[in-house]
């Protein structure tokens, strides 16, 4: 039985990941976990116990060698190969998330954008044309999806997701203001912007009820 990772642990990983490619663009070789524990502000008993759930990557008297520990957690996370995604909500967010060159940099491609707004049809966002809704089944049948990014009002998000769902999307990522109700094989990474806004304006009048 393999074991369980935490919830908590496959948060920091990207954070780990990041910080990796910088120490890589500094030309940084190799790190302790004190040293990068400095960096990012986690223990170094912290870093050690999360990368000790994968097998560790350190050696005694060495630290960590920066290209190797970058290229594991990128194979553990699985973008050491590509994932072709395709936007459902050719809107202000879902045109923003297109125009995000960096994503192409971890291996998601953009391969296809939908809306049903006929006033978008056949504009072009970093070469990749806006199609209507009713052009995406075909579309799903002809080309290889791995990811499905929701961007769309939650009236129509259920059922676009479940369409979705029919037509063998196993992994959408949810930015619609609804907790979306699918079988459980179906990975579903939910991003409610409002909810952070939220935790950040909680965190702001906490700290001044605590001066």
């Amino acid at each position: 039985m393999e074991k369980e990772i935490s919830r908590a642990v496959i948060r920091r990983l990207p954070r780990y990941y990041r910080y990796l490619r910088d120490l890589l663009e500094e030309g940084v070789e190799r790190i302790s976990s004190n040293e990068l524990s400095a960096r990012m502000r986690v223990t170094a008993s912290q870093i050690r116990q999360d990368l000790n759930n994968f097998g560790g990557f350190g050696q005694q008297g060495y630290g960590y060698n920066v290209k190797y520990l970058y290229d594991e957690i990128g194979k553990i996370m699985g973008i050491n190969r590509q994932h072709n995604l395709v936007i459902v909500g050719a809107g202000n967010l879902g045109q923003a998330l297109a125009n995000y060159a960096s994503f192409e940099n971890m291996g998601f491609v953009l391969v296809g954008l939908f809306d049903v707004n006929p006033a978008l049809k056949g504009v072009s966002i970093r070469g990749v044309e806006v199609r209507m809704l009713d052009e995406m089944k075909e579309f799903l049948k002809e080309e290889r999806i791995d990811i499905a990014v929701l961007t769309m009002p939650k009236g129509n998000a259920g059922k676009v997701a479940n369409m979705l769902v029919e037509l063998g999307i196993h992994a959408i990522w949810n930015f619609a203001h609804l907790d979306l109700e699918l079988p459980e094989d179906v990975v579903v990474e939910n991003v409610h912007l409002s909810d952070s806004l939220m935790q950040l304006s909680y965190n702001i009048a906490n700290r001044e009820n605590q001066k």
